[in-house]
């Protein structure tokens, strides 16, 4: 089961950017607007890691923390806290009440989603390996396998694999593609996703007669097993 991400931040706006971009990874995730709600959703769900805002209506995310790092069965899961807060000594309150990172605001989507996973690494969650149908992919080693064969695809191919088996039965669209696996920050036309698409697919189908992926017309593609 993939990871379970916990974001305490009361900005509901900033919650679901970070909801939007955390569930396109894989990652599950579970939302709390307030401390109280956070820490309760911390008990009963244990996330493998947490998300927390400093500035909570209700009370701050140090204490927060603080409670989370010590209460036994909460202390190993790892803190994010993200903050507007940069100085050298916030920093050090932060990592002084347990946190295992610290983000300033505002931050790049691409570097938090990195710390998340090097944090999940750290504490021995994440997965290496994704699967759907008869794929396999190990993220780690880059190695691509369809029913016992080896196949050998581009950086691209691989990016566009990827993404669709984090999310497998997901339709997306051109666009979507295009930032998730391209970046928002460079500009590729449309046609290089169908481009790109149409060699992932010879290169799945090299030794399978079934096409896993599906374009839905006027809609994108999706990898689905199901006609």
């Amino acid at each position: 089961m993939n990871p379970l991400i916990l974001i305490i931040e009361d900005e509901q706006a900033q919650a679901q950017i970070l909801q939007y971009n955390l569930e396109a990874e894989g990652y599950r995730v579970k939302y709390a607007p307030t401390a109280d709600e956070g820490l309760l959703l911390a008990q009963e769900y244990k996330p493998d890691l947490i998300l927390l805002d400093w500035m909570l209506p209700d009370m701050s995310g140090i204490e927060v923390c603080r409670q989370i790092k010590t209460k036994p069965d909460t202390k190993s899961i790892p803190v994010i806290m993200l903050t507007a807060r940069g100085t050298e000594d916030d920093k050090v309150r932060g990592l002084g009440v347990g946190a295992d990172d610290y983000v300033v605001k505002p931050h790049s989507i691409k570097e938090l989603i990195a710390r998340i996973g090097a944090n999940l690494r750290k504490s021995g969650v994440g997965n290496k390996e994704l699967s759907y149908a008869d794929i396999t992919m190990n993220t780690e080693t880059h190695r691509v396998n369809r029913d016992g064969h080896n196949i050998k695809l581009g950086p691209t191919e691989f990016r566009l694999l990827k993404t669709f088996l984090k999310r497998p039965q997901k339709v997306w669209s051109r666009s979507a593609l295009l930032d998730h696996v391209w970046g928002t920050d460079i500009y590729v036309d449309d046609r290089t996703v169908d481009v790109h698409i149409g060699r992932l697919r010879r290169a799945l189908n090299a030794h399978s007669k079934k096409d896993l992926i599906r374009t839905i017309r006027s809609a994108g593609y999706a990898l689905d097993e199901e006609d």
